[in-house]
């Protein structure tokens, strides 16, 4: 199976999110800071992250999310003052990392030492050396697994009184996703090693998990995340995968559209080859393994048709 590319070069510099950080606060006046009311406050990047914590702190826990709707890029979103002052009096931290919201890592830095860090790359076990290390790792089930065991750990530090019910939301949490590996399974039954194409290389790891393999060039890819222009040889091989029947989908990213992007869409609809979205933000109103479960019952269909 071949790996999809993901270099994230557009990222800025910690030192110049910290200056701009700076002088944004400077020119602001801070919100007012709600009361304690007894319960631990998390600061999640985003909703995918602000809803795992909500489910496996429940009642125990006040969850501030900075990224909730698909409006927002986590890879360029500017971070505000509103948003240093709740990572500033945060009780625990949850983000990504590897490169995805550079913002929340420069917010925790400039908050200095005072909440407990939850890195999500770091604690999916799934990184490695390789430099085309795909960071979207809540795509990845077992991935989820390890992220929601360290959120756990974290919560049963900060409230030792409280860790059996933390370890018992866990227990439930991990019960759903072994039924999101066995919708998946059941799925790769009938992928037979099929091929897929992507837009952007977001719903990899669900894509692997469902038996599908990566025919997108890895030049198209790379240059979508990099958000640099496509070469007219990248883009030629990627529509030439709907043309020729190589493929049995795309899966496409609606929060990273460009016209590239959306010219292969298009010639993809063309030629008759379903077309399933996917987005890096919780759908409102849904949680995890809802929107989960929701992703595999479109791939399971568009596999159908």
């Amino acid at each position: 199976m071949s790996r999809f590319t993901n270099p994230r070069s557009r990222v800025l510099t910690a030192s110049a999110v910290l200056a701009a950080g700076a002088l944004a606060l400077a020119g602001c006046s801070a919100p007012s800071v709600e009361p304690d009311d007894g319960k631990i406050n998390v600061v999640a990047s985003t909703s995918v992250y602000g809803n795992l914590v909500a489910t496996l702190g429940g009642d125990a826990v006040s969850v501030t999310t900075i990224i909730d709707n698909a409006a927002q890029d986590p890879h360029s979103y500017e971070a505000t003052a509103r948003d240093q002052l709740a990572v500033t009096h945060a009780d625990m931290m949850v983000l990504n990392g590897g490169g995805y919201d550079p913002f929340a890592e420069v917010l925790y830095e400039s908050a200095g030492d005072g909440a407990v860090l939850v890195n999500a790359v770091d604690s999916s076990d799934l990184r490695d050396d390789d430099q085309s290390f795909n960071e979207h790792v809540w795509y990845s089930f077992p991935a989820v697994g390890n992220i929601a065991e360290q959120i756990t750990d974290e919560l049963s530090t900060l409230d030792p009184a409280l860790s059996d019910e933390f370890e018992s939301n866990l227990a439930a949490f991990v019960a759903e996703l072994e039924d999101l590996e066995a919708q998946a399974d059941q799925i790769a039954e009938s992928a037979d090693g099929r091929g897929a194409a992507v837009s952007e290389v977001v719903a990899v790891y669900l894509l692997e998990a469902v038996g599908l393999t990566n025919d997108t060039p890895a030049a198209f890819t790379e240059a979508v995340e990099e958000g640099t222009d496509v070469s007219p040889t990248a883009l030629r091989d990627v529509l030439e995968l709907f043309e020729s029947g190589q493929v049995a989908m795309l899966a496409y990213n609606e929060q990273t559209a460009s016209p590239e992007t959306e010219r292969v869409r298009l010639t993809a609809i063309d030629a008759g080859v379903p077309v399933v979205s996917f987005t890096e933000t919780l759908p409102e109103g849904s949680n995890y393994v809802e929107w989960m479960s929701s992703n595999l019952d479109a791939v399971a269909a568009a596999l159908a048709e």
